[in-house]
């Protein structure tokens, strides 16, 4: 175990273990990893997003986000100008994609799409059966 961690490692399992112990841990390294990585100041258009303060700046305008537009802007952010597969968005945001989830994103998209008007050249798509993209 020491030999694992003087070469890296930052977690181990006993055996036996459960596949949602496994499972647990690996979500809880990538999340630890994503974090790092994620860049607080975001350019969409001519708007700033700040992921951290779940803000967004439009000249010498502040708009606050709530959580959920502040993870859902990410994640078209990440994915700008390429679609955003609705069912990954749902399970990763809402835990599921069941009926009522969905309507509940569409009304994040909505809220978004209110709040990113003031720069014609930013759209946020539906693609039909397959998800969102932003493009700007």
């Amino acid at each position: 175990m020491l030999d694992g961690f003087k070469h890296g490692g930052n977690d181990y399992v006993k055996k036996p273990f459960s596949m949602e112990e496994l499972i647990v841990r690996i979500n809880s390294l990538l999340d630890r990893n994503q974090l790092k990585t994620i860049k607080n100041r975001i350019e969409i258009g001519q708007f700033t997003f700040n992921y951290k303060k779940q803000t967004l700046h439009y000249q010498e305008n502040e708009t606050l986000l709530t959580h959920k537009e502040s993870e859902l802007l990410f994640e078209l952010s990440e994915k700008r100008n390429e679609i955003l597969d609705r069912t990954f968005i749902l399970n990763k945001l809402w835990g599921n994609n069941d009926f009522f989830n969905a309507r509940s994103m569409d009304v994040f998209i909505s809220k978004l799409r209110k709040k990113l008007k003031k720069d014609p050249n930013i759209q946020i798509i539906n693609i039909r059966g397959f998800g969102y993209k932003l493009i700007c």
